[in-house]
């Protein structure tokens, strides 16, 4: 039986729409804080919780912080492209290589620039519109309230 999502509001048929997301490769952490557990350099209290602490990190998947919102903190990844350039489209996987992510958009230029082989001027960035995941921006407080 197929299932058919409605708008609640509206009664509008939903339809997905598939779009490229940001992943943070999670299986170094997790590989840090098993061994961790493992070489007794940390210990979990109680002893029990164990047990769910290598179930969990020992089967780790990559995270998608991408959400489609219009409030939070913006990634910082740019598509770079040159002025006039044609056929290159930030949704073809062909193009994943002109993606730059950086800490401003200065640092993304200088990134742009040598990855372009061109100066400042004939480069156009296009910031990502995606913003973080609100559990990984979390994460940003301390840097932004403490420096």
């Amino acid at each position: 039986k197929m299932r058919l999502g409605l708008c609640s509001r509206s009664g509008d048929i939903l339809e997905p729409m598939i779009t490229p997301q940001w992943y943070v490769n999670c299986s170094g952490m997790a590989k840090r804080a098993t061994d961790a557990v493992r070489n007794k350099e940390l210990k979990i209290v109680p002893a029990d919780h164990e047990k769910t602490w290598f179930q969990w990190l020992d089967n780790i998947r990559d995270w998608c912080v991408s959400r489609q919102l219009w409030w939070g903190h913006q990634i910082p990844a740019w598509f770079a492209t040159k002025k006039g350039e044609t056929g290159v489209l930030k949704t073809d996987m062909k193009s994943n290589d002109r993606w730059v992510v950086a800490r401003s958009e200065e640092d993304a230029y200088s990134k742009a620039e040598k990855l372009l082989g061109c100066s400042r001027d004939e480069i156009v960035l296009e910031r990502d519109a995606d913003v973080l995941d609100t559990w990984f921006s979390s994460g940003l407080f301390p840097f932004s309230g403490m420096g």
